[in-house]
């Protein structure tokens, strides 16, 4: 038999292993605490995040109307009313148009419901009993009596949210105001801790920054008026309801939301006026499909060629890492931080001149060159001998 090892003691464990479970341990708290802390203050970052970007937007007009002789306290509270009045205005016009249609639905259901089933048997060769649909709808257990009834209890919650809302719409205001008012004060001591020419780069970026987002802001807007224009024209010409609300909403929102705003914007009026009158419902669809391809090849082009040149891919991923990070306000915020990026990074490093190539021509007719087969010369020595 075998004598009994004998208990040795257990090596010293290297310094190195309570260092890394330290750092470990460490870097988990201040992991935590950061959550903790982004969570507690996300709703203000994002408040300055927006109280900034209009900063930008709106310094343009309060720097020409301050050279005009105007304080700059009173621009800047102008603008900012102004555009506030607008915005209001905008949402009074939409929800009341909505809420009418709305209450005109609920009210003669009977009517729109026969005259829309009347629609599809005749036009898709259908076989709807009208008389069933209506007794679904108003069954009192039915799912959409049933609908009705959970919507009416979160009339609370909506008006707590339209507070909430209405708070942070104020403190951006209040920021905002703050900003470009004292705009020059603010960066004189940014720029009092630099030297001159550091000085130089962060006024350069800051002068930047306001060109691409009012360049931005002011685009959109001049699209946006030539959208409700346009619409306004043709739901003026067939006779929809309030055709200037609806022609404001399909302008708005088609330029100010990105990637998805002019799918959005054509939807709006065309569901509205299918209950109504589905062929005018379709000769709205198809105005919004041709109108949209006006602008792409046309007008938007000419109008951001000297305000915010940005490719459309950049813009598309930029909108969509956005709105993953900070929804929709930060996906109408990353288009213009996008073009501020792009023209920080165009303006750095060495430019060369660009040789003679068909594959960098951007002229009309000229393709790319076939693939030959290499000749063994071609591959063999630099003389050409193999």
């Amino acid at each position: 038999m075998s004598e009994p090892q004998s208990w040795l003691p257990p090596e010293h464990m290297p310094r190195w292993v309570w260092k890394a479970v330290a750092i470990f341990w460490l870097g988990y708290i201040v992991s935590i605490a950061t959550r903790s802390v982004w969570t507690s203050l996300s709703a203000l970052v994002l408040i300055l995040l927006v109280s900034l970007f209009m900063a930008l937007a709106i310094e343009p007009g309060v720097n020409r109307l301050a050279s005009r002789g105007w304080r700059r306290g009173t621009a800047t509270a102008l603008i900012i009313i102004g555009v506030s009045v607008g915005f209001l205005v905008f949402i009074v016009a939409i929800g009341t148009l909505v809420g009418q249609q709305i209450a005109e639905l609920l009210g003669h259901s009977e009517k729109y419901v026969n005259r829309t089933v009347n629609f599809l048997n005749d036009k898709f060769d259908s076989h709807i009993n009208a008389t069933q649909v209506i007794a679904t709808i108003n069954d009192p257990n039915g799912a959409v009596q049933r609908f009705i009834r959970s919507q009416q209890g979160k009339v609370v919650d909506l008006s707590v949210t339209a507070l909430g809302v209405l708070i942070k719409g104020l403190s951006v205001m209040l920021f905002t105001f703050y900003l470009v008012a004292d705009g020059p004060k603010l960066r004189r001591a940014i720029c009092s801790r630099l030297r001159p020419d550091r000085q130089r780069r962060v006024l350069r970026g800051w002068e930047l920054a306001i060109d691409k987002t009012g360049g931005y802001l002011y685009s959109r807007a001049l699209l946006a008026g030539l959208s409700a224009f346009f619409h306004w024209i043709l739901f003026q010409a067939i006779g929809i309801q309030a055709p200037v609300a609806m022609a404001l909403w399909v302008g708005v929102i088609s330029q100010f939301l990105p990637v998805v705003g002019t799918y959005l914007a054509g939807a709006l009026p065309v569901l509205v006026q299918f209950v109504d009158s589905p062929l005018r419902a379709f000769i709205i669809l198809l105005f919004v499909i041709f109108y949209q391809q006006v602008e792409n090849y046309l007008l938007l082009p000419r109008i951001t060629a000297r305000t915010m040149d940005l490719h459309p891919a950049i813009a598309f991923g930029s909108a969509i890492a956005g709105g993953a990070v900070l929804g929709a306000v930060g996906a109408v915020l990353a288009i213009p931080a996008a073009a501020m990026a792009q023209a920080v990074l165009s303006n750095l490093g060495e430019r060369h001149d660009v040789i003679d190539s068909d594959l960098i021509s951007m002229l009309p007719g000229k393709s790319p060159p076939r693939r030959s087969r290499l000749r063994r010369a071609d591959v063999g020595s630099p003389d050409g001998n193999p």
